[in-house]
This record gives structure tokens, C-alpha cells and sequence, in this order.
């Protein structure tokens, strides 16, 4: 019987950069996640194909089951960071596929990988079950990160998340805010590289304490919010915030200045999703600008 495995995306609502020194942060399972199913084969290699949210293929592979060298792949870097999980996987137990005569693996995303809800940290999660070894090191290990999005893949409910001495503190919390219906996710139609972004962030000189305190306690405020009027303003101080520490205008002074809610970054700025808190005029103001990848709230969060 083939094995399979299941993990949801994720979105970080507070704390994005400043997670990665220790700041609390608010994160969010999607509806949308990645599906891996592992058959047996005798072939004595690992055929791998990887299916988008069409059900249309966008990679396959062939790596030798005992080296993991690559026999054949449709794209040689994807294929090269599978290796890297592969290897890393078998560092962590080394029977992972030692009694394997040959597997197939079939990957199926539940959205479009341009949208960065964790191509990649879907991924890793479900090998991890697969392999029996910790998703987090796996993670780490192969390419870093706060590790928060292994968090959602693993959640089914909204998160907080916070780096305590290199170990994850994960607490589920209650974040269904009275206000739903006015927050959308907007997508900005571009995909933005979370490595480049965060050594971008790396070169930056601020004080460390002082960001850390005041995101967490934006995001305790965040997860608290019981007014729209109150998240808006929160959402827009943590704006000013990483704007001064990365040296970035803000999402919505360079794109939708004469918006009348209130907008927000998630993750790497400059690509990806959005936060818009506004009204029902909202969905029609960003599709007039070109943004038609709007979803409301209800339909993003699990």
C-alpha cells in the first residue's frame, strides 16, 4: 500500500524577519497545502514527479537509491536541493530507505507556486514523516530559517511561534477576530526570494532587543484585537517598524497610497501576499490595480 502524507501551507501575519531573533510571531495554516505519496518500486532508483495545483507536472526525476546522484531531472537545482534532503534525512536515521528496493514519489500541490504558502516547507514536513526525523533540524540543517512554517504545517489551528534558545515554542491560539470578513489576502502578482530577503536583513544594523520587544507585543496585540480600528493600527506599526529596520518604503506607500485601509507585508517584503484590512469596496480597489489574486480571510485560513 503506498504511503501518504499531507501538510498545510502557511502564512506569517506579525513577526516576519524579527522570528528569526527571537521575536513572538502570529502564523497562520492555510487551506492549501502538499500532498506526497511514496509506492514501492524494484528498480532500484527513486522516481520522483512533483504535480502544481492543475494537476499539470512541473518536475520529475530519477536519483540512484543507494549514492542519491541524479540519473535524470527536468531541472538540475530542484533536483540538487532533493539530494540535499535525501542525504540530510539519512544523516538524521540512517535506516531511511535502507531496506528500499526502489521507490516512487508523487508530489501535489494545492496551490500555485508562485504564491510562497511553503512549496518548499510542505515539502520538508512530509519527507520528515516519511523518514521518521525531525522536520525542524531537517529544515535547518539543509537550508535554515525560524522554522515557523514547519510550525503551520503541522497545525490546524492559528500559531504562535517563537525561537527560545534555538528550540521552537509553538502555542496554538484562538485568532478568529470579529472582523473577518474585512481582511483579504492580496497577492502581488511577484515571487520574492526569502534567502536573498533575509541576508538583505542580516546586513542591517538596529538594536536587536529593542525589535524583539516591540513585535512580540505587537503580535500579543495582534492576536487580541477586537476591534477592526484597533488591527488596523497595529498593522500599521508594525509597518513603520520594519520599514526604519530594513530601510524599505512600505508596501503601501509604494503601491496603494490611496488605499483606505490599512495594508500589511507577510514574509519576505516585496512579493508574495499581503495583508488588506478594509471593506467590501476592497476586492474591487485591488482588482482595478491588477491584483486579481484577492482571498478573503474565511477562505485562506484553516
Amino acid at each position: 500500500m503506498p504511503k501518504k502524507f499531507y501538510s498545510n501551507g502557511k502564512l506569517l501575519l506579525s513577526g516576519e524577519y524579527a522570528i528569526l531573533d527571537g521575536a513572538l510571531g502570529l502564523a497562520i495554516p492555510t487551506k492549501h497545502g502538499q500532498s506526497l505519496k511514496v509506492s514501492d518500486l524494484d528498480s532500484g532508483t527513486i522516481q520522483w514527479t512533483s504535480f502544481d495545483e492543475k494537476r499539470e507536472m512541473w518536475f520529475q526525476a530519477e536519483f540512484d537509491l543507494e549514492s542519491l546522484e541524479i540519473k535524470t531531472a527536468s531541472d538540475e537545482n530542484v533536483g540538487q536541493t532533493l539530494v540535499q534532503l535525501f542525504s540530510e534525512a539519512r544523516l538524521q536515521n540512517p535506516d531511511f530507505l535502507s531496506k528500499s528496493s526502489g521507490v516512487a514519489i508523487e508530489t501535489h500541490l494545492g496551490f500555485p507556486r508562485s504564491w510562497g504558502l511553503g512549496t518548499s516547507s510542505t515539502l520538508i514536513n512530509n519527507m520528515a514523516n516519511w523518514a521518521q526525523v525531525d522536520a525542524y533540524q531537517l529544515l535547518w540543517n539543509a537550508f535554515g530559517g525560524s522554522g515557523y512554517d514547519i510550525a503551520c504545517a503541522q497545525h490546524n489551528s492559528p500559531i504562535t511561534y517563537q525561537l527560545q534558545d534555538d528550540s521552537p515554542k509553538v502555542t496554538e491560539v484562538v485568532f478568529d477576530p470579529p472582523f473577518k470578513e474585512s481582511l483579504y489576502f492580496v497577492h502581488l502578482n511577484q515571487k520574492q526570494n526569502s534567502k536573498e530577503a533575509i541576508a538583505a536583513y542580516r546586513k542591517q544594523e538596529f538594536d536587536k532587543k529593542d525589535l524583539i520587544r516591540d513585535i512580540s507585543s505587537l503580535t500579543e496585540k495582534m492576536v487580541n484585537a477586537a476591534t477592526l480600528q484597533e488591527f488596523q493600527s497595529l498593522m500599521e506599526q508594525h509597518e513603520v517598524i520594519m520599514s526604519n529596520v530594513l530601510q524599505i518604503p512600505t508596501v503601501k506607500s509604494e503601491l496603494f497610497l490611496d488605499y483606505s485601509g490599512a495594508i500589511k507585508s507577510l514574509g519576505a517584503w516585496g512579493g508574495d501576499f499581503v495583508l488588506a484590512a478594509g471593506n467590501e469596496d476592497s476586492l474591487y480597489y485591488f482588482n482595478n490595480k491588477g491584483y486579481n489574486t484577492v482571498i478573503p480571510f474565511s477562505k485562506m485560513v484553516l
